[in-house]
C-alpha cells in the first residue's frame, strides 16, 4: 500500500492546453507548463515518501481533497455550523481525479488504466490545501485449475 500527501491539483482546465500548430489544420493537444510542473512536484512528494518504484498490475485509488481553510472558517462556521465547508471554493472530485491520475501515472503505478476500484471524498478544510492519496495493490486469488478440467473433456 502507497500513502502520499500531495500538493493541491491543477484544474483539469489549465492541465492540457490546444493549439494549432502554423500551417497546421488540426488543433493540438499537449500537457500544459503547470502540469509538468504539477508531476515534477507529485513525483518529488512521492520520492520523499519512499515510492522507487510503481505497483504494477490492478489497483485501487482512494483519494481525499482538503481544500484550504479560509481565513473567515470561523465566522462561517458560526453562521452555519454544518455547511460552512460547502462554501469552501474547491475542485469537484471529476475535475482532481483526471489530474492525479494522470499525474501518478508511472510513479505509483504503470498506467492509469490499471485502476479498476477508486473513492473520493471531498473532506473539510483543516489547514493547508491538499490531497492524501491511497494506492493499494488488487490481489486476486488464483484460479483453481480443477475449475477447468470439465471445460478440457
Amino acid at each position: 500500500m502507497i500513502r502520499l500527501v500531495l500538493p493541491w491539483p491543477v484544474s483539469a482546465n489549465r492541465y492540457w492546453r490546444s493549439f494549432v500548430p502554423r500551417g497546421g489544420k488540426r488543433a493540438i493537444t499537449v500537457v500544459s507548463d503547470e502540469a509538468k510542473a504539477y508531476k515534477k512536484a507529485v513525483a518529488s512528494a512521492a520520492f520523499v515518501a519512499g515510492l522507487r518504484e510503481p505497483i504494477h498490475g490492478r489497483v485501487r485509488v482512494a483519494i481525499k481533497l482538503f481544500p484550504k481553510r479560509p481565513q473567515d472558517w470561523a465566522k462561517r462556521a458560526q453562521r452555519d455550523p454544518d455547511g460552512w465547508a460547502d462554501t469552501v471554493q474547491c475542485l469537484d472530485l471529476d475535475n482532481a481525479r483526471k489530474v492525479l491520475y494522470d499525474a501518478l501515472k508511472g510513479i505509483a503505478y504503470d498506467d492509469d488504466k490499471w485502476i479498476k476500484r477508486d473513492a473520493g471524498e471531498i473532506c473539510e478544510p483543516d489547514g493547508e490545501a491538499r490531497v492524501e492519496v491511497v494506492i493499494t495493490p488488487i490481489v486476486r486469488a488464483p484460479i483453481a485449475p480443477a475449475l477447468f478440467e470439465d471445460a478440457a473433456a
